[in-house]
C-alpha cells in the first residue's frame, strides 16, 4: 500500500519570478547591525592577510604632513596594510571604544538636528503643513502638487509616509479621481524621489556625515558641506515632477479606469479629519514668522558689518563660508525648534517646558535604533582607517580607473547602479552609504571627482529602487494603504504601478548625474563636480 504524497505547497505569486527571487534572497540577509558586525570580522581577517602579504600604494604628495597611517618621504605619500591584531590597534579597539563613538560625525550631527525636528514633528506641525497644503487643490494640478510635496516631505521624517501617502489617495478620491493613482503619485515622489527636495535637511546631514569620515582617508582637512548637493536635489525635483505627472495621469489612471466609488460618510469623515483648524492655521503662521526669524539671525551673523561670527576673514573665496556651512547643522535644528514652539503654542500642544523636553526625549530615543547602528558602523570604518585597507583600495582602484581611461560620468553611472542594486537587499541608506563611502569616496577624490558629486551619484541610485521592492520597509504599509480602496490589491498589483516610475527615474536619474559631470555644473553653493588634493602635484 502506497504512502499518499502531500502535495507540494504552491508558490504565491508575489514571491515568483526575478521580483520574487529578490524578495526570498532579502530576507535571508541579516538585519544592518549585524551586517556590520561580520564586515568588522571579515576586516580583521582580510587585514592580517593583508599584513602578511605586504599590500601597500603610494603616490606622490607635497603637503607638509601625511593624512593618519600614512607615510611621508620625498614628497612620496605611502600607506601600508597594517593587521588589527596588532598591540597598538586592540588597545586603540578597547581604550577608544567611548571616543570613536562619540566622535562618529554623523552621530552628532543627526541627534542635534533630531532634537529640533523632534518638536515640529510632535506638536504637530509637519502634519499640518502636509494637510494644509493638498487639501482644495484644483483637480487637473493634484499630480504635480502631490509631487512636489511628497519630496518635500522629507524634512518631515516618517509622516511623508504615514501621513502624506494616505492623505493623497482620499484627496484624489474626494476629486473624483482613482484613489490609487493618488497614492501611487505619493509612494513615487516620497520613496522613488527621496534623493530630492527643495532645501537641504537630515539627509544631507547624515550621509555627509559618513563622506567626511571617507573623505578624510585621504584629507583630513576635508569638512562636510549640508548645502553640498543642494542644486542637485532640487534638479530631481524639477526632473521628477513632470515624469511623475505623466506616469500617472497618462499612464496609471487609464490603466486603473475610473473609479466608480462616490464621497461616502466615512470619506467625508475621514476628510474632515483632515482638515486644518483656524488653530492650526494661526500655528502656522506663527511657524512661518518664527521660521522667517531664524534665517534673518543667520543671515545676519554672517553678513552683519564688522560682526561675521559665520565667516572666516582670514580665508579667501568660498573657503571664508566653511563656518557658515558647518552651522547649518545647528541651523536646522533651531529652525525646526523655533517653528515647533511657535505652532504647539498656538494650538497647545505644548503647554509647558517639560512638554518639549519630552519632545526632545522622545525624539532621541525613536533614534535608538541608529545609535546601535552607529556605535557598529563607526568602528568599522575606524578600524578600515587603521588597516590602512581603504587608501590602498583607493589610491590602487583609482590607478587601474585611470589606466582604463574611462569617463567619470560612466564610473559615477556605475556607483549609481550598485547603489541601486544593494537597495533591492539593504533598505537603509545609511548603512549602504556607511559600508561604501570608505572605498568610493576617497578612490574618486584621487580620479579628481569630488566628494560631493559621488554622494550625489549614491543617493540617486539609493532612491528610485525603493519603490521597486518589497523588501523597503513601508512597502506592506503602502499595501494596506491601497488595500481600503481596493482588498484585491496584492503586492503584484502594487509592484505594477510603481515599476514604471522606478524605470522612468533610474533612466533619467543616470542622465541626469552624467550630464552633471559632462556639463561640470555646480551642485550647491561651495561645492563643484571636481576636486584637487591639497597639496598633490
Amino acid at each position: 500500500m502506497t504512502q499518499a504524497t502531500t502535495p507540494a505547497k504552491p508558490v504565491p505569486a508575489h514571491q515568483r519570478g526575478f521580483l520574487g527571487w529578490v524578495e526570498r534572497i532579502g530576507n535571508l540577509l541579516p538585519d544592518p547591525v549585524m551586517i556590520f558586525v561580520w564586515l568588522i570580522g571579515f576586516l580583521m581577517v582580510l587585514s592580517v592577510i593583508g599584513s602578511v602579504l605586504g599590500w601597500s600604494a603610494s603616490l606622490p604628495f607635497a603637503g607638509e604632513k601625511a593624512p593618519s597611517g600614512g607615510e611621508l618621504k620625498d614628497g612620496i605619500l605611502s600607506f601600508e596594510a597594517t593587521s588589527l591584531f596588532t598591540e597598538e590597534n586592540i588597545k586603540r579597539l578597547i581604550v577608544d571604544m567611548p571616543r570613536t563613538l562619540t566622535g562618529f560625525a554623523p552621530l552628532g550631527m543627526v541627534l542635534v538636528v533630531m532634537l529640533g525636528a523632534a518638536v515640529g514633528e510632535r506638536t504637530g506641525l509637519f502634519s499640518a503643513l502636509i494637510r494644509s497644503s493638498l487639501r482644495d487643490l484644483p483637480r487637473p494640478y493634484l499630480t504635480p502638487v502631490v509631487c512636489v510635496i511628497g519630496m518635500m516631505s522629507h524634512h518631515a521624517s516618517d509622516a511623508g509616509y504615514v501621513v502624506f501617502i494616505p492623505l493623497s489617495g482620499l484627496v484624489y478620491a474626494a476629486a473624483g479621481r482613482h484613489p490609487l493613482a493618488g497614492i501611487a503619485a505619493a509612494f513615487a515622489a516620497v520613496s522613488g524621489g527621496f534623493a530630492g527636495n527643495i532645501t537641504p535637511g537630515q539627509l544631507d546631514v547624515l550621509l555627509f556625515g559618513f563622506t567626511q569620515e571617507a573623505a578624510r582617508i585621504i584629507d583630513p582637512t576635508w569638512t562636510m558641506n549640508p548645502l553640498g548637493n543642494w542644486w542637485f536635489i532640487l534638479a530631481i525635483v524639477v526632473l521628477f515632477t513632470p515624469i511623475i505627472w505623466f506616469i500617472t495621469d497618462r499612464i496609471l489612471e487609464p490603466r486603473l479606469g475610473p473609479w466608480a466609488g462616490q464621497p461616502d460618510q466615512d470619506l467625508q469623515a475621514e476628510l474632515a479629519k483632515s482638515a486644518v483648524t483656524a488653530d492650526e492655521k494661526r500655528g502656522l503662521l506663527y511657524a512661518g514668522l518664527s521660521a522667517l526669524c531664524v534665517i534673518i539671525g543667520f543671515a545676519a551673523l554672517a553678513l552683519w558689518p564688522g560682526f561675521t561670527p559665520l565667516i572666516d576673514e582670514a580665508q579667501k573665496g568660498t573657503a571664508q563660508l566653511q563656518p557658515f556651512y558647518q552651522a547649518l547643522i545647528g541651523g536646522f535644528s533651531l529652525l525646526f525648534l523655533a517653528s515647533g514652539l511657535a505652532y504647539g503654542l498656538t494650538v497647545k500642544s505644548i503647554r509647558s517646558s517639560g512638554d518639549v523636553v519630552n519632545m526632545m526625549g522622545q525624539g532621541v530615543g525613536s533614534l535608538a535604533p541608529y545609535i546601535v547602528f552607529a556605535f557598529f558602523a563607526a568602528h568599522f570604518i575606524a578600524m578600515f582607517n587603521w588597516s590602512n585597507l581603504g587608501p590602498i583600495a583607493a589610491i590602487n582602484g583609482a590607478e587601474v580607473l585611470k589606466a582604463w581611461s574611462l569617463p567619470a560620468p560612466f564610473l559615477l553611472v556605475c556607483v549609481q547602479a550598485f547603489s541601486s542594486l544593494l537597495d533591492l537587499f539593504i533598505g537603509s541608506a545609511s548603512a549602504k552609504w556607511s559600508a561604501m563611502a570608505p572605498v568610493v569616496v576617497p578612490m574618486f577624490m584621487l580620479l579628481g571627482i569630488s566628494p560631493e558629486m559621488t554622494t550625489a551619484a549614491y543617493r540617486m541610485g539609493d532612491s528610485y529602487t525603493n519603490i521597486a521592492t518589497p523588501l523597503m520597509s513601508y512597502f506592506p504599509l503602502v499595501l494596506a494603504f491601497c488595500r481600503r480602496w481596493d482588498k484585491d490589491v496584492g503586492v503584484g498589483t502594487l509592484l505594477s504601478l510603481m515599476l514604471p516610475f522606478a524605470l522612468a527615474f533610474m533612466v533619467s536619474g543616470m542622465a541626469l548625474t552624467a550630464a552633471w559631470v559632462f556639463f561640470d555644473w555646480p551642485l550647491g553653493p561651495g561645492a563643484s563636480v571636481h576636486y584637487s588634493l591639497p597639496g598633490a602635484q
